[in-house]
């Protein structure tokens, strides 16, 4: 009897794995100059190193001509953390160096061919951060320093070029920049572009997805809706250079996620003041805010005295908050706590946080009465506009 059960199990798991391969779709990915679609909001720091001995590029030589060198490297992906000979030997890290010339200006060269010498590249005046951001230069083209480096595809070394661009910001006398380049794929006729999320490598730990003309920004392991079907995100298979989808055969009311018409994942906490156990579960039949922040969050205690006068002008038995706090102590919460008189619960968890796919804050997400998200980071006078107008209904 033991042995059938066994066997029924393992038939069991055989048959779900392959359901669950007959559903995966890879996409072929192809590469396209500029930012596309997305918000180009993020520049990244080229942060400077104090000794010039990586064990795979070491810089051979210097720029001539700039005195006061700093130097160091973008890594455009993590190959060379693997133990795979061939993908430790891909050169994917771009070296750079900035300095003074003889009039005092700051210059930069970038090992644009990647050969570890920056003496045979070109030495240029990076754009002025945060006077010149993306959003203000307009042709970024102009600005564009043109950078090859090695990734490793379908069990093959291969060079690509991409546009890079470099920021300086003389406060913190250093370096920033982003990429200038995205992907895109189709499924059932549909367009689909892809970012390896803030253009700062292409890792795609940020990965993001956008149906043009759509607006809406979706994130690995959130769900996309293309021809009344509906498929999970599960990431960029760089191997392969292919976006990988599950196509899910489940109704939307069935499934959970942070995004807009679907249920809200369910947890269970612990407030950090009175101990109480606090289980999402038990706030349906209120409309319910999630505020995900962290005591070492700026903006996220800059907006704490919105939402406690959002709570005093709300009834306790349509509305509820729920703080739930990422990379923070027990006695940094309450000591906020207490600074600002909140009386809301408060969860400390990096897993909750986790679940929910948060890696920006402060992140809000609106629940309805079913537990259903309607909204996404709403704040200060725009969110009380929506709470208020919810539960006056």
């Amino acid at each position: 009897m033991k042995s059938k059960k066994i066997a029924l199990i393992a038939l069991s798991l055989a048959n779900l794995l392959a359901y669950s391969q007959e559903n995966i779709i890879e996409l072929p990915l192809t590469a396209q100059n500029g930012h596309g679609p997305f918000s180009l909001w993020y520049v990244a720091t080229m942060s400077p190193i104090s000794e010039n001995n990586d064990k795979w590029q070491k810089i051979s030589k210097f720029p001539e001509g700039l005195t006061d060198i700093k130097y160091g490297y973008i890594e455009t992906s993590g190959l060379q953390d693997t133990i795979n000979p061939l993908k430790a030997s891909v050169k994917n890290k771009i070296a750079f160096a900035f300095g003074k010339d003889l009039g005092g200006n700051i210059k930069v060269a970038v090992d644009t061919n990647n050969n570890s010498d920056l003496s045979d590249d070109k030495i240029f005046t990076p754009i002025d951060y945060p006077e010149n951001t993306p959003s203000r230069v307009g042709n970024l083209t102009n600005y564009a320093v043109d950078v090859s480096f090695e990734t490793f595809v379908h069990n093959k070394i291969v060079t690509v070029t991409v546009p890079l661009f470099v920021y300086y910001n003389s406060q913190s006398d250093n370096l920033f920049y982003h990429f200038w380049q995205h992907s895109t794929t189709q499924l059932n006729g549909e367009h689909i572009a892809v970012s390896s999320g803030r253009f700062t490598n292409f890792t795609y730990k940020y990965l993001e997805l956008m149906l043009p003309p759509n607006k809406i920004v979706y994130k690995k392991n959130e769900y996309i809706e293309i021809k009344d079907e509906i498929h999970k995100i599960l990431g960029v298979n760089t191997d392969r250079n292919t976006l990988v989808l599950e196509k899910i055969d489940l109704p939307k009311t069935q499934l959970f996620s942070n995004q807009i018409g679907y249920k809200s994942y369910l947890f269970d906490g612990e407030d950090i003041v009175s101990g109480t156990k606090i289980s999402l579960e038990n706030y349906k039949g209120k409309y319910v805010l999630l505020d995900f922040w962290g005591e070492w969050c700026k903006p996220c205690i800059e907006e704490l005295p919105h939402l406690k006068e959002l709570y005093s002008k709300t009834d306790r038995t349509k509305f509820e908050m729920i703080g739930i706090a990422a990379y923070s102590t027990h006695e940094g919460i309450k000591k906020l706590i207490d600074q600002h008189g909140i009386t809301w619960a408060q969860i400390s968890s990096d897993a909750i946080c986790a679940t929910y796919g948060i890696n920006v804050y402060p992140t809000t997400i609106l629940l309805d009465t079913d537990g259903v998200v309607i909204a996404n980071n709403l704040r200060g006078k725009e969110l009380e506009r929506k709470i208020l107008s919810l539960i006056t209904e």
